[in-house]
């Protein structure tokens, strides 16, 4: 079986004041994978939350459904794993399809980052925001294995999240 290793690392805040986001410039973004299994799907969810101070809390998950929580969808084609992004209930931004992502050949890593605004139910509106760095690598797990990687594919989707392109793209 083929081995595919997905380490998502979310950053959530509510505060968008400069000392909020001078503390979240500072939070850690690379975190050692847990010990999984050698093959098949394995997905570690690390969530690192304003409300906690950012102490990062983690999850390791394997299979189908846990890429799926993550917001992900694999298909293998060829021995390649196509990576693509499912739809999310981000209020901002809106992405109603399935965008693709990368095409992982074995071996291979793929970087995706975004970042998204929130809100609650109509009932009780709450805003939050969060930032999402996704590393996948079509190879076995070991610890180290996000380590100063150096990615084959690197996808950058953040936006300025109070609308408008972010700084210094186009």
């Amino acid at each position: 079986m083929t081995a595919l290793v997905v380490q998502r690392i979310k950053v959530r805040w509510t505060s968008r004041d400069a000392a909020a986001a001078t503390v979240r410039r500072g939070v850690v973004q690379e975190y050692p994978l847990p010990d999984g299994p050698a093959d098949g799907i394995t997905v570690h969810d690390v969530l690192l939350d304003e409300a906690t101070g950012y102490r990062p809390t983690d999850r390791l998950g394997s299979g189908d459904a846990a890429v799926r929580e993550a917001g992900l969808w694999v298909e293998w084609r060829g021995g390649a794993a196509v990576v693509d992004h499912l739809p999310s209930r981000a209020s901002y931004p809106v992405r109603g399809l399935r965008t693709r992502l990368f095409s992982l050949a074995p071996g291979q890593r793929g970087r995706w980052r975004a970042n998204f605004r929130f809100t609650g139910c109509a009932c009780s509106a709450r805003w939050w925001y969060e930032q999402w760095t996704v590393q996948v690598a079509h190879a076995p797990g070991r610890p180290d294995l996000f380590h100063a990687a150096r990615y084959a594919r690197d996808v950058d989707h953040r936006v300025h999240l109070y609308g408008g392109p972010r700084p210094g793209r186009r």
